[in-house]
């Protein structure tokens, strides 16, 4: 008998009958994430699970489905995952780290480019039928070119981002990681390492595209806040728990800092409401990744690692690989 899965949410055809190949699948196929106890009630009797970021893998699932061995997410992030709790219960974990980092690198500037020039407000303005004239402060923005772009967390996208900044727009790279980059890596950004304080303090840009842990909550709060400059723009294409979104708000509206460019956030799909009344804020619902190539290679990578965790091959992104030669 083929192993069962669960398939949590809707995705590729392809891929759904690339695992139907390999195992008795199970096919979530609505829009809408299962629940909790729906997927607690799904995944009994399964060997593997196919999620994606909006479904949380728990030490007291997990005790609920002893027979699961493997769990393949569809996102690089991974803290919905209780990876001690899985590794401790000898249950396997990948992600799709690498085949998303250019094109969410892409929505990356992207959004800061929007941020930056005010696009978002213009087209509200433009359809709400309020352009009525020209003036040479009307939604007069910051700079990009030759200003100063802040990176916190300076991995594959981080550095992605830093190259898009120093060679397409002449930027000045200044980025905090918990450990410093080689110095030909740095050479080859023109990126210097600074304390988290004083890359807060001169970036005229900073964009979060560090992990979330528990370090890493609220990273970016009030205090942090205070130390940018009133002229900056925060950009998050991260995860939303980085960033204190009430202190943000405040920030926002008392134009401590300029704008804010937001992709994810910490209770979505909920988005603070504070955060909607807001016109210097542009708010995008976690869509970094969302190109069809790059979706069709993190399910497909997903898949892959699946099928390689329960027929015995070593899976090509493992998140717990110590498990494999205990």
């Amino acid at each position: 008998m083929k192993p069962k899965v669960l398939v949590a949410r809707r995705a590729p055809a392809a891929v759904v009958d690339k695992l139907a190949a390999h195992f008795d699948v199970d096919f979530h196929p609505g829009e809408s994430p299962l629940s909790p106890d729906e997927l607690r009630a799904r995944l009994q009797g399964k060997a593997g699970a196919y999620i994606t970021g909006t479904e949380r893998i728990t030490a007291e699932l997990l005790d609920a489905c002893p027979q699961l061995k493997a769990v393949c997410t569809m996102s690089v992030g991974y803290n919905h995952i209780d990876l001690a709790a899985c590794t401790a219960r000898r249950v396997l974990v990948t992600n799709t780290p690498d085949v998303l980092t250019e094109t969410t690198a892409d929505f990356g500037f992207a959004l800061l480019m929007a941020t930056a020039r005010r696009m978002s407000e213009g087209e509200r303005l433009l359809r709400d039928g309020r352009w009525k004239s020209w003036a040479w402060d009307f939604l007069a923005g910051s700079d990009v070119y030759n200003s100063t772009l802040g990176i916190l967390g300076m991995g594959r996208i981080g550095q992605a981002i830093a190259r898009r900044g120093r060679f397409g727009f002449g930027m000045k790279v200044i980025y905090h990681n918990r450990s410093r980059l080689p110095a030909e890596t740095e050479a080859e950004l023109g990126a210097r390492y600074l304390a988290k304080d004083e890359l807060l303090r001169q970036a005229d840009h900073l964009v979060l595209v560090l992990p979330y842990s528990a370090e890493s909550h609220h990273c970016i709060a009030a205090a942090e806040l205070a130390l940018m400059k009133p002229t900056a723009t925060l950009i998050n294409v991260a995860r939303g728990g980085i960033v204190d979104e009430d202190a943000l708000a405040a920030a926002l509206c008392e134009h401590r800092i300029a704008a804010a460019g937001l992709d994810v956030f910490e209770g979505e799909p909920r988005v603070n409401p504070a955060l909607l009344t807001l016109p210097n804020v542009v708010l995008t619902p976690h869509i970094a990744s969302a190109t069809m190539p790059t979706r069709i290679a993190m399910a497909t990578l997903a898949a892959d690692n699946l099928i390689a965790a329960l027929t015995g091959a070593p899976p090509p992104t493992p998140l717990n690989p110590e498990i494999l030669t205990a």
